[in-house]
């Protein structure tokens, strides 16, 4: 899609990649990124501080975890179970997943807010029922380089052959395929129309109406 200013925003109709299981339900945002690691002025570096407690001792040595395994570190798509993303809103938790690697997250459910924030990137998160997602999990256990080929707009995913029924959310689905999930792209490239509605408001002064580019 392109704007008034010519801002490209990438439809987002299908997402491939290997997988990597993130096993157990109501995994909050602070497990997905400590709050330690969120005193940054950009998002750039949180990668490796995703699932860091779970990750390293207090050493900071490696624990057993699939995000420390060879076999998985080229994974794109993340496999995890009920609620996941719970727990406070921050942004920075799809922001550590997505610079780690991850463009697709298939889960049983995902916490609301979590779930936008990953919209806002352009991640889609997809759901299925606790027994398909097992197997998916089992199976990308066993085949850590298999591809997972996942089709936003037809609501499937692809692996070992077999083609499953997924859902993803009609209005996530919609902004995704249609690519208008990036709202501030959007609001960049209407810029000249964002500042004559706020020249219309009566509560707005004109100081503070920055300059449309």
């Amino acid at each position: 899609m392109s704007g008034a200013d010519d801002v490209e925003i990438p439809e987002v109709e299908y997402v491939s990649g290997s997988g990597v299981p993130i096993r157990g339900n109501d995994i909050d945002t602070d497990q997905i990124i400590p709050a330690r690691f969120m005193k940054v002025v950009t998002f750039d570096g949180l990668g490796e501080f995703a699932f860091f407690d779970v990750r390293f001792d207090e050493n900071d040595d490696p624990k057993e975890h699939p995000m420390n395994e060879e076999r998985f570190m080229d994974s794109s798509v993340m496999v995890v179970n009920s609620n996941f993303g719970c727990g406070s809103s921050r942004e920075h938790a799809p922001q550590a997943l997505m610079r780690w690697g991850i463009d697709a997250v298939i889960g049983e459910s995902f916490a609301e807010i979590f779930a936008g924030n990953c919209l806002a990137l352009g991640i889609p998160t997809v759901t299925a029922d606790s027994e398909t997602i097992q197997e998916l999990q089992a199976w990308v256990d066993e085949n850590p380089d298999g591809e997972l080929e996942i089709d936003v707009e037809a609501e499937t995913v692809t692996y070992g052959g077999e083609t499953i029924d997924v859902t993803v959310d009609d209005a996530q689905r919609k902004a995704l395929v249609e690519g208008v999930w990036d709202t501030t792209a959007l609001m960049k490239s209407n810029a000249g129309e964002v500042r004559k509605k706020a020249q219309e408001l009566p509560y707005v002064e004109e100081r503070q109406i920055p300059d449309a580019e």
